[in-house]
């Protein structure tokens, strides 16, 4: 983190803290916060989901593509240096 970004979310020393929260406490806290943002999730439209399955299967048949053909690549490689039949 930045000074900048560390100074400035410790905020003014004239802002009142705070209370200690014990451990249920934080507990509670946690939850609330999580909930918050849950409520914030965007569900995705069909359209959406379709189009975001489609290019990570692209994305994955490429990058299987790109991993066989190096396998292949460095396994002639290592046939030819080590003297394979």
């Amino acid at each position: 983190m930045t000074d900048t970004a560390a100074s400035s979310s410790k905020g003014s020393p004239s802002e009142k803290k705070e209370p200690q929260r014990g451990f249920f406490g934080r507990i509670m806290l946690f939850i609330r916060q999580v909930l918050a943002e849950l409520g914030k999730v965007v569900t995705p439209t069909r359209r959406e989901l379709v189009r975001f399955t489609i290019t990570v299967l692209v994305f994955v048949i490429i990058m299987m593509l790109i991993v066989t053909g190096l396998d292949l690549l460095f396994g002639a490689g290592a046939l030819w240096v080590f003297g394979g039949n």
